[in-house]
């Protein structure tokens, strides 16, 4: 058991299925007592009533409230798990980019805003930001996904400098590909650079614990992607050239 979630009230948004589902999962093992989110209030309630939670189905952005009440009084950990994985270019659309920012950045901005200042008096709370691999590097055909997943990864770093000698906690899990229906819908992109290498969603769920385990901010489930990020700083030409020599070869096979 992990001491530091045992008891702990934890909210999980996206957690349907997948990497959410995994989490919650996991917290509940743990001991802590999980609030399970999703927009389908079907799946939020299967997960919770198969972990003992409480299913609190909607946006991921308005239910920090509900979820403090459920869990009588306090959020101790929260995990922005919901997520949209939006393809396309920078032709891709307004609605395909608003879409994008909103969840995959602006719900962590909104969430951290409502639980921040009580976890400042309280001297202590963890945020844990389900951001992507695509948030240290890109991912090839998803430009919504790969800028929204970057600041999101920004937003995390940030909390993480401004609040931990704060008593706030900060993770980020940055996976490669994971086997969940986001995968699927990346098609033949997620084919060629992420299926080769593709997890279970237990297997984040388990980076995460080993993280909080050893109190670390970054959290790569691949842990391969280290070396990725290093060359992407060291030489970013050499990188860009490399990638786009992916691109090529996924473009050649359309």
């Amino acid at each position: 058991m992990v001491e530091a979630v045992q008891d702990a009230g934890v909210v999980v948004t996206g957690a349907g299925g997948g990497i959410g589902a995994a989490l919650a999962r996991r917290f509940a093992a743990e001991g802590a007592r999980v609030v399970v989110n999703d927009l389908d209030a079907d799946k939020a309630r299967a997960v919770a009533d198969e972990i003992g939670g409480i299913a609190i189905p909607g946006d991921a952005s308005a239910i920090v409230a509900d979820a403090r009440d459920a869990l009588g009084g306090s959020v101790d950990v929260y995990c922005a798990n919901a997520g949209v994985g939006s393809g396309g270019s920078e032709a891709a659309g307004e609605p395909v980019w608003a879409l994008a920012w909103d969840v995959n950045v602006m719900a962590h901005v909104r969430a951290a805003e409502a639980l921040i200042p009580g976890w400042l008096e309280r001297g202590r709370g963890r945020f844990v930001s389900t951001v992507s691999a695509a948030g240290l590097l890109t991912m090839i055909g998803a430009a919504p996904y790969s800028v929204t997943k970057h600041g999101a990864y920004a937003f995390a770093e940030w909390l993480s400098l401004t609040y931990r000698h704060r008593g706030i906690k900060v993770h980020a899990i940055c996976p490669q590909g994971v086997r969940t229906d986001m995968l699927a819908a990346t098609g033949s992109a997620g084919d060629l650079v992420l299926q080769p290498t593709a997890i279970e969603p237990q297997a984040v769920a388990d980076a995460l614990f080993k993280g909080i385990e050893e109190d670390r901010f970054l959290i790569l489930p691949h842990p391969e992607v280290a070396a990725y990020y290093q060359g992407r700083a060291g030489d970013p030409d050499r990188w860009l050239t490399t990638m786009n020599h992916i691109q090529q070869k996924w473009e050649a096979g359309q």
